[in-house]
């Protein structure tokens, strides 16, 4: 996949395919969109994402910055979907008053040779919002691009959004929020060093930190899955700052993994939540903790 990042100043030479939007999460409504403009590939268009960073509700001050998906995780995903190209467009004051009018012609047009635009009604762009899908329609014969309406997906009956998963991950409705997902939550990342407690304990495990910009659920052990190297392993994790072996009260995700004892240091992981199990808390000692790990174990 073909990425800019932090630069105006690029030029597609083939014609695409597009879709915009800010894609956190990549749920099964984003989903829907991305394979609208994937399909487009067969008539020999590039699938090309527009994405701005930050994000509006970020810029603007509408968002506390946390999401579903780290910018890593969501380009590998759309990465996955068929995306052939990536734009992450800087969002700063003066980009922000670009003319909704002058963002077609000069971006979607002029540098992404737009022939295909796929998009939901309630898109928004341009100075102040403004820019709309009347727009994109009155638009289109001008500048010669097609313009498809992209459904909104609904599941138990309410429309899937950011918004409603953000809030079910909150709640630690991890299992409802992978039904809108398409997938568990996840966190991926690089092994890192531990405080070796659970070796001592027979329960070894591998060690996550969590960036500032990942939208936690509650602290708590959570029935999970762990992959690596292309293998999956039943595991449960405790994610926040573990009272009971850690005076640090730096947020983190720790794994142990059934039946496997290797180390893992330095190695790229993606830890699944499947289920919650119970709330973080402080026992009384190690020996209190590992009881609760065996029966944590047998849960799974």
């Amino acid at each position: 996949m073909e990425r800019f990042y932090g630069t105006t100043d690029f030029q597609i030479s083939t014609a695409t395919a597009i879709a915009i939007g800010k894609f956190d999460g990549v749920h099964l409504g984003h989903q829907k969109l991305l394979q609208e403009i994937v399909e487009q590939k067969k008539y020999g268009l590039k699938a090309c994402v527009f994405t701005f960073d930050p994000s509006p509700a970020s810029f603007f001050g509408f968002s506390d910055g946390k999401e579903l998906c780290t910018p890593e995780e969501k380009r590998k995903l759309l990465e996955q979907a068929g995306v052939d190209i990536l734009i992450e467009y800087p969002l700063n004051e003066n980009t922000a008053g670009v003319a909704p009018e002058a963002f077609v012609r000069d971006i979607l047009v002029g540098k992404l040779q737009v022939a295909y635009l796929a998009a939901g009604e309630d898109l928004s762009f341009g100075k102040g919002g403004k820019g709309n899908w009347q727009l994109l329609e009155k638009l289109q014969s001008e500048y010669g691009y097609e313009l498809k309406r992209i459904e909104k997906v609904s599941k138990g009956g309410q429309i899937v959004s950011s918004t409603r998963i953000r809030d079910l991950v909150e709640k630690g409705c991890v299992e409802e929020a992978a039904d809108l997902l398409g997938r568990p939550y996840s966190f991926e990342g690089e092994v890192v060093m531990g405080n070796q407690i659970g070796r001592t304990l027979g329960f070894p495990t591998v060690n996550l930190e969590i960036g500032t910009t990942k939208l936690l659920p509650p602290f708590g052990v959570y029935a999970t899955t762990v992959s690596w190297n292309g293998h999956c392993y039943e595991a449960i994790s405790n994610i926040g700052e573990k009272p009971t072996v850690s005076e640090e009260r730096k947020p983190g995700i720790e794994s142990y993994l059934y039946d496997f004892d290797r180390n893992l240091y330095g190695e790229k992981v993606k830890v699944e939540l499947l289920h919650f199990r119970r709330s973080e808390r402080r026992f009384s000692g190690l020996e209190e903790l590992k009881a609760q790990l065996e029966r944590d174990k047998e849960r799974h």
